[in-house]
């Protein structure tokens, strides 16, 4: 079986859909990864065969991004999904995978939410498909809502009745990490129009654990702070590592932080005595031996540490499904949410205080990992590949 998988240049985006495809690989079937030819070292880090697509050139990015510290926190979200993925990212990765699809006939697409042009391509050729989810289904049904219009407009690209992809993305089957106690939007998937299919599964991120070499009291619990590896090139919120060290410095606890391979020089040592700062550290290395996370909502960190059930102090940076995902934690009573970065900042020092104070949201985040350990491995995906697969050969 020769499936290809389809991702926009995003770690968050690429992270569940390369899990899955090596299960693929490790099953013997073929595996190609289409993706922006800048994007070339992720795929190949992650073992993965890449087929370049065509970049959005900076002429026509950085107008969109110019726009956006103007705009509102629901404004500037709309207009990422809407300009950049919808349209940008789709418009000019749709020939690429196109030349993709016809040289190389995949028996089936695997493609995360927000890779359009794969869409596209998969049903002007009648590829079956499936999305291999990145969060929350109340965060899917969000997006559908904003990019109705560019979808449109790829059904023209490709030669399609108005409306086909927009009930393609509706319909088409997901797998989705997130269990089912956790996934808050089962109830309304008729209200909002999906009628798809959820196979869930298990990312394994079962670890032994590692740590850097000893700092801070030994005895003093340990908090992991990461904020992904976006937020240090944004410019308001360059001081957001500092701050959050500074907030934990006299706090009873160590802190390992991560900022990200491009920003380490944003907080050089000395440090805080009780604190490290690496620039990268495997997270699923450091949850075993994590009394809280403080993270910022993204879907990767979030549910790593719920997987290890491990609670959490969430502070959204700047993306609606960092809220989402944030303000579900909460509501589940496995973590603290306070007010986005930067504002956030001053209130994390209580918020970790508060977390660490008995066993409140540590017993929620396990009663959480348990859902997620009773969910079947990613392996058992592949019988359902190849079914979906099957189902186009024999039709």
């Amino acid at each position: 079986m020769r499936v290809l998988c389809s991702t926009t240049a995003g770690d968050g985006h690429f992270g569940p859909l390369a899990h899955v495809a090596r299960t693929c690989v490790d099953a013997g079937h073929d595996v190609l990864v289409a993706a922006p030819a800048s994007y070339a070292g992720a795929v190949a880090r992650a073992g993965l065969a890449h087929a370049p697509f065509a970049d959005v050139p900076p002429e026509l990015i950085g107008p969109v991004m110019a726009t956006l510290p103007m705009l509102g926190f629901d404004e500037a979200n709309e207009t990422v999904t809407r300009e950049i993925f919808g349209r940008l990212d789709a418009q000019h990765a749709l020939p690429g995978v196109r030349r993709t699809v016809e040289a190389w006939q995949p028996d089936v697409i695997l493609r995360e939410p927000m890779e359009l042009g794969s869409l596209a391509a998969a049903e002007a050729s009648s590829i079956p498909h499936v999305e291999v989810s990145i969060g929350l289904t109340s965060t899917m049904i969000w997006a559908i809502g904003q990019i109705a219009r560019p979808l449109a407009e790829l059904d023209a690209l490709v030669g399609l009745p108005e409306g086909r992809l927009l009930a393609a993305m509706r319909s088409a089957p997901a797998f989705s990490a997130v269990p089912a106690i956790l996934d808050d939007s089962e109830a309304i998937l008729g209200e909002a129009g999906l009628n798809r299919p959820v196979t869930r599964y298990r990312a394994d991120t079962t670890h032994a654990g590692r740590l850097p070499a000893a700092w801070g009291e030994p005895a003093d619990p340990l908090v992991y702070v990461t904020f992904g590896t976006v937020a240090a090139g944004l410019d308001h919120l360059s001081g957001l590592h500092e701050a959050a060290l500074a907030a934990l410095a006299d706090q009873p606890v160590r802190v390992l932080m991560t900022t990200g391979l491009a920003a380490g020089a944003l907080v050089p040592p000395p440090w805080p005595r009780n604190a490290r700062v690496e620039t990268y550290w495997p997270q699923d290395d450091v949850m075993p031996f994590a009394a809280a996370v403080v993270g910022h909502g993204g879907f990767g960190t979030t549910m790593s540490a719920l997987a290890a059930g491990v609670p959490q102090v969430l502070m959204p940076l700047f993306a609606i499904d960092q809220r989402m995902n944030a303000d579900r934690v909460a509501a589940m009573g496995a973590g603290i949410r306070v007010e986005d970065a930067p504002a956030g900042a001053d209130q994390l020092a209580q918020a970790v205080t508060s977390v660490l104070a008995g066993d409140r949201y540590g017993a929620r985040a396990q009663v959480l990992a348990a859902e997620i350990a009773a969910l079947p491995e990613a392996a058992a995906l592949v019988p359902e590949i190849e079914r979906i697969a099957d189902a186009r050969t024999s039709a």
